[in-house]
């Protein structure tokens, strides 16, 4: 007889809890260490607080994951038990990530928080920050659904922070709403259903809707971020800088991950098990995400922007 835990073959909360633990490390040291690893060799500059400046941001979008995952998932799950909502803490640490973004700004410029607020990128984490606190208390009323105003208002500010080129809502601004609006989707839905199917033990419906719905956001996501990679990476950079080199990893990770839908989309369709691959494809999606804030710190490789 084989024995459970340390004894034997390991029980199933301790190999999830490994698992967790596994991408959450690896996480974290792609948001403190991607952006310097990714500049080794290229004499690029190096950013003022890189790794503190991308780990605030994966928490940022995170938060944003959590919650747009809720109001998504819940629409999916349809009737039955629903999970413990996680949309107030996520909201909730996508606000105190923003204010740590403007505070790591004061602290990198030197100049005093008065001063911040009044620039650009000031202005617009303070946007995020209040629209993620709304977004909050909307989430824990009788209405939750009423979060998604404050959400699109949180994405939006985020895109044209990370697109300073533009003094309005520009072309670039424009590709990072909707793909920052898709992977916030994809990533956060794809966690609430997993959870909604270990709650009530299966829900094939509920993982066949979520997979219609994941098909859209994918195809959104390969069509921004195809468009974004042609406005900013001149062939030529790919592999001499660090935002193309973070990039190239990004876009493998990102076919990975497409497989890991496919395969988990096969096995649904087959009558087998869809979870396996769908864990493992958001541990994947979870990487991404760091990949995705190391790239907001890297040196720009100076594509001209139009």
């Amino acid at each position: 007889m084989t024995l459970p835990g340390p004894l034997g073959t390991p029980n199933r909360p301790t190999v999830a809890a490994v698992t967790a633990a596994t991408v959450l490390a690896t996480v974290l040291a792609v948001a403190l260490l991607g952006a310097g690893l990714a500049r080794t060799g290229t004499g690029e500059l190096r950013i003022p607080a890189a790794g503190t400046t991308a780990l605030l941001r994966v928490l940022l979008l995170a938060g944003l994951a959590l919650a747009a995952g809720e109001l998504a998932g819940t629409r999916l799950a349809g009737a039955g038990p629903l999970p413990r909502p996680l949309a107030v803490p996520g909201t909730l640490l996508a606000a105190a990530a923003s204010t740590g973004l403007l505070l790591l700004l004061a602290a990198v410029s030197g100049l005093s928080l008065p001063v911040v607020y009044g620039l650009r990128e000031g202005r617009l984490l303070l946007v995020t920050a209040n629209a993620c606190l709304l977004a909050a208390v909307c989430a824990a009323s009788r209405r939750p659904g009423l979060a998604a105003l404050p959400l699109a208002a949180a994405v939006v500010a985020e895109a044209l922070r990370a697109h300073p080129e533009s003094a309005g809502f520009g072309v670039g601004a424009g590709l990072t709403v909707v793909h920052l609006a898709a992977a916030s989707l994809w990533t956060g839905t794809l966690l609430y259903v997993l959870r909604v199917l270990r709650l009530r033990g299966g829900g094939r419906e509920v993982f066949l809707r979520y997979a219609r719905m994941a098909a859209c956001v994918f195809a959104a996501l390969a069509a921004t971020g195809t468009a974004s990679t042609l406005r900013r990476l001149p062939l030529e950079a790919a592999l001499s800088t660090a935002y193309g080199r973070v990039l190239l990893v990004k876009l493998a990770l990102f076919g990975v991950a497409g497989l890991l839908a496919l395969a988990a989309r096969s096995r649904l369709l087959s009558g087998a098990d869809a979870r396996p691959p769908a864990r493992v494809e958001l541990a994947v999606l979870a990487v991404i995400v760091a990949l995705s804030a190391v790239l907001t710190v890297a040196p720009d490789p100076r594509w001209p922007l139009f």
